[in-house]
């Protein structure tokens, strides 16, 4: 079993494209196969070796990797042997009109309440005919010739399907300058290499009715079996089209997102699970399942990303975050992050926290004589986890401050903020003497 992933490299992965690059690489995963990475590089005036790199790049971070790589570029012979196959069995066929002269028949259609479906013209047209366009200098583009029938095929997410072929024109194949547009090239391809699955946008099923035909004429009716899920929108319903380069994988890693915490989201937006994080790949590709994807559009929140980032840190091992914190400069071993993980809402969030422990700080004193009592109660280091309880306690019996009066004024002038994490676990981490001077008003 195969299936193939064909981004083309002229822009950066996006959301979009995640979400076809997880589906199909869980499937392959669960299912024991193959995932192909194509790269769709025919369109040779836009494609670009630093976008391709960056494909790499992106599906590296992620962690998705890719058993074959292909290039279209590299693959042109393949593709002129069957535009061959193709012509010599009369279904691939030259017409000459100008996009003007079919944009007029178009609209003539449209006016007299008919499908703007091409007529065929150019398959009555005379080898005379089609020479004295050649000496006018016009080149012709190719369609490929279509039934008329019913393509019917059972769908991995929607069920049954069909699509009648009646209703539309014979797609082009190559465009005049000779170049292939993308139906056949990966037609060609999902033939030549083997590829059983294709799981892929519902923007494609129209698509498929021709594909299905093309690769009828090419392998005698073998072809893959589909499927196709609902389209990402936005939050609001819209496309993400106008927002989509500040949705590209690139971005959220610049922003520090965790790889897990965008495959998560990709992987459970659209479907009947929870949208929540998930602790592995391998826990992905066990729930993975194409009967839970929904059939309504995808809704896509770039704030989901974060909920689910946070989830992932408030989860997150000491040992499996280890690195991450050298990297930043703040590894205060496991009982810190242990004490602070639940806090945070971004990684580098840690950094302030590794402050409120280390310091220096500036202690926030709302009531001298408050702070001085505290000071002359602290009890003496180290301190252990009974430290805290026994502190306040004795503050309580000596102030008569209870509940908030109590607990905040303390916070304020140990960490110098209003809101954190329990302090019987930072109380351990600041120790007596940082506890003391801050007490006293100094900074420490």
């Amino acid at each position: 079993m195969k299936v193939r992933f064909a981004p083309s490299p002229t822009g950066k992965l996006h959301v979009g494209n995640v979400i076809t690059a997880l589906r199909n690489w869980l499937f392959a995963r669960q299912k024991g196969g193959s995932f192909l990475l194509r790269i769709d590089d025919t369109d040779t005036a836009r494609s670009t070796k630093a976008y391709e790199n960056g494909i790499f790049t992106d599906l590296t971070w992620l962690g998705l990797n890719w058993d074959e790589l292909a290039r279209q570029s590299e693959r042109y012979g393949i593709y002129d042997q069957a535009r061959d196959k193709l012509i010599a069995a009369g279904l691939l066929y030259p017409c000459y009109e100008t996009e003007e002269e079919l944009d007029r028949k178009r609209k003539i259609a449209l006016s007299r309440k008919f499908p703007p479906i091409y007529d065929r013209a150019a398959l009555s047209q005379s080898q005379a005919e089609r020479a004295e366009f050649e000496k006018q200098g016009r080149k012709p583009h190719w369609r490929f010739k279509l039934s008329g029938k019913r393509v019917a095929w059972q769908d991995l997410i929607r069920g049954s399907q069909t699509v009648d072929t009646s209703s539309m024109s014979d797609p082009i194949l190559i465009r005049e300058d000779g170049a292939y547009l993308y139906t056949l090239p990966s037609v060609v391809d999902d033939v030549d290499l083997g590829v059983t699955h294709v799981i892929r946008g519902e923007d494609h099923v129209t698509n498929t009715g021709a594909q299905a035909e093309i690769f009828e004429a090419l392998t005698g009716g073998l072809r893959p079996e589909f499927g196709h899920f609902p389209l990402l929108v936005g939050a609001d319903g819209e496309t993400l089209s106008k927002r989509i380069g500040s949705l590209s994988v690139e971005s959220l890693r610049d922003q520090g997102v965790a790889p897990l915490a965008v495959l998560s989201l990709m992987a459970r937006i659209g479907t009947s699970d929870p949208v929540e994080a998930v602790e592995s790949l391998d826990a992905l590709v066990a729930g993975f399942d194409c009967s839970k994807i929904g059939r309504a559009p995808a809704r896509f929140d770039p704030q989901d990303v974060k909920r689910i980032d946070a989830q992932l840190l408030q989860m997150s091992s000491y040992t499996s975050i280890k690195h991450r914190l050298a990297a930043l400069g703040c590894d205060l071993g496991e009982a810190f992050w242990l004490a602070v993980r639940g806090n945070l809402t971004r990684f580098d969030d840690v950094l302030t926290w590794a402050k409120v422990v280390e310091g220096p700080i500036e202690p926030h004193i709302e009531d001298l004589a408050f702070a001085e009592t505290a000071l002359r109660l602290l009890p003496s280091g180290p301190f252990d986890e009974t430290s805290w309880s026994s502190f306040i306690e004795a503050v309580k019996l000596k102030t008569g401050a209870k509940g908030k009066s109590l607990f905040m004024p303390l916070r304020k002038a140990l960490t110098g903020l209003d809101h954190g994490p329990e302090m019987n676990n930072l109380f351990v981490l600041i120790g007596h003497d940082r506890a003391a001077k801050r007490l006293a008003g100094q900074i420490g």
